[in-house]
């Protein structure tokens, strides 16, 4: 079972929450930081090797921190994973560096959802998702030409930059601006419904789109087929902060 972050103020009940094959830790406040950049509002995710604040969904992938980095590892046969805040937020700046095997994608998603009993497709899917699935606009971490853009997870099941038709933003430069097998530095940022990503400075998503007012930040371990594994992807440097729209 994997430690957790703590969110500051609030409340400071914490419950224990099954989805699927998953036990975790969920509390009633966003996650809080180990370190807070004075005056800026930037709060700094896992440097204190705790995970309290969020929880995990969707799958039955692992999670952990070692020296500041958050290292999530693929279970075999499970389905995408998520290390998902326990609350969800709305308007913020998120930067992060990634390192990801070459053999795996992943990605964060961002202003998300988790399916509930009962539940009917969502707005654009053509199935309902099981109880505690993670859907929505996730940005892209592959070594594919791919990274930067954002994926409409388990829902539209398409790329943001299509569905909005803002392609022209997927320059070379932009396809080429994640490198394989380095720690890369991403910056995402969504102001009501204008959503942005940049990847080593530069510029890989720019669109508009209001389906998605608030959400949980979600950090994937991709789902990979039995037998093969295991598979890691590295975050560290994870810096949030809530922004005026």
């Amino acid at each position: 079972m994997p430690s957790r972050a703590t969110f500051p103020p609030a409340r400071h009940l914490i419950c224990v929450v099954a989805i699927g094959c998953a036990v975790v830790l969920a509390t009633s406040s966003p996650p809080s930081a180990v370190a807070a950049e004075k005056d800026s509002g930037w709060v700094h995710w896992f440097g204190n090797g705790s995970l309290e604040g969020f929880q995990i969904v969707s799958g039955t992938a692992t999670y952990e921190i070692k020296d500041g980095v958050l290292i999530g590892t693929t279970a075999d046969g499970s389905p995408n994973t998520f290390l998902a805040t326990a609350e969800p937020v709305g308007d913020f700046e998120l930067t992060f560096e990634v390192l990801v095997d070459d053999e795996l994608n992943s990605g964060v998603q961002v202003r998300s959802h988790l399916s509930q009993e009962g539940d009917g497709p969502a707005e654009g899917a053509k199935n309902a998702l099981p109880p505690g699935r993670l859907f929505g606009p996730q940005c892209e971490i592959a070594i594919n030409g791919t990274a930067g853009d954002f994926w409409d997870e388990a829902r539209r099941s398409n790329w943001w930059s299509e569905l909005t038709q803002t392609q022209a933003i997927r320059t070379d430069a932009a396809k080429a601006a994640f490198h394989k097998g380095e720690w890369n530095a991403y910056r995402i940022v969504v102001q009501g419904d204008h959503y942005r990503s940049w990847i080593n400075d530069v510029p890989t998503a720019d669109f508009h789109q209001p389906h998605d007012p608030e959400g949980h930040i979600g950090f994937q371990v991709h789902g990979i087929a039995k037998g093969t594994g295991p598979y890691s992807v590295r975050w560290r440097k994870v810096m949030f902060r809530e922004v005026a729209n």
